[in-house]
């Protein structure tokens, strides 16, 4: 099969795409098509341009572009960044999508759990009709909206309600090892806010069982079958580093420092993987014990 891929090179990507590799072409959209061919292998094909992609030729689209969301403080100048770098190529793939005779038969498309906005202590699946409409649930909402509008009878589309991702090297644990090494860690605010975790091993998994599974459309939790509070993960993580973790970090101190952004660290949510369970896939990592010790 011919995979087209945006966001290759990010986390997950580079993860990724050693498997479709095995099996499929790649073509992958790249401001840097050199740097590309470097992180991803000589195999890849490297385009700069949408326009430069026959989506006729194409099977499969996985888009996971976008702006690390946490990267700079929310000025109204970044969150427009973080949904333009989301919205814009999303759209413009389902309107390249819409155009073609013969388009692709699927369409696996980015989000997050953020869709459902902070939750308390309510367990949340993929039913959840009441998201609290704040930023990162705008912002998912619309993501989604603009990939939903290549939807058809010849082409199902999957929204990937991603999780935090843990990793060796990069992503959420690779900002949280430094302190904890250090025996700085500990929770954040009360720690009795949600963490929903995925695996990176079960994050490409589950695209490979997205992409086998065609009768699986709409949103997909990416997340692990049992999240955690974030004193409950701040422990776990000391415990597999063989570090204390009782530093706790007030939120008071996070809001001054990172402003609107700190909600994402301060609230949270508990997200249950309803409809990959439903659909018998296995977790290889469902507890956070397990996975953090085979990552630190």
């Amino acid at each position: 099969m011919h995979i087209f891929f945006t966001g290759a090179t990010g986390l997950i990507g580079r993860h990724l795409c050693p498997f479709l590799l095995h099996h499929h072409d790649i073509t992958v959209l790249s401001r840097n098509p050199t740097k590309a061919k470097v992180l991803l292998g000589h195999r890849v094909n490297a385009v700069s341009s949408l326009d430069d992609v026959d989506l006729n030729t194409v099977d499969i689209v996985i888009n996971l572009a976008g702006e690390p969301i946490v990267n700079k403080r929310w000025s109204d100048k970044q969150k427009a960044k973080i949904r333009d770098s989301r919205i814009i190529i999303t759209q413009a793939i389902s309107d390249a999508i819409n155009q073609c005779h013969t388009p692709p038969h699927t369409f696996i498309s980015g989000s997050a759990i953020g869709y459902y906005g902070r939750q308390g202590k309510t367990q949340v699946d993929e039913n959840n009709t009441e998201p609290h409409d704040e930023f990162s649930h705008q912002l998912c909402r619309d993501w989604e909206l603009a990939a939903l509008k290549a939807e058809s009878d010849d082409t199902r589309v999957c929204l990937l309600r991603t999780g935090i991702v843990l990793a060796k090297k990069g992503g959420a644990l690779g900002k949280m090892l430094p302190a904890f090494k250090l025996c700085l860690g500990g929770p954040i605010g009360n720690g009795e806010q949600g963490m929903s975790w995925i695996h990176i091993d079960d994050m490409v998994q589950l695209i490979l069982f997205l992409i086998r599974n065609q009768d699986i459309s709409g949103a997909v939790n990416a997340t692990a079958p049992h999240p955690v509070s974030n004193k409950q993960f701040s422990q776990s993580l000391g415990k597999a580093l063989s570090r204390p973790a009782f530093m706790p970090m007030p939120a008071a101190v996070l809001n001054v420092l990172m402003g609107e952004m700190a909600d994402l660290l301060t609230t949270g949510q508990f997200v249950v993987p309803k409809k990959a369970l439903e659909n018998n896939y296995r977790f290889h990592f469902s507890e956070i014990d397990a996975a953090l010790k085979s990552l630190v």
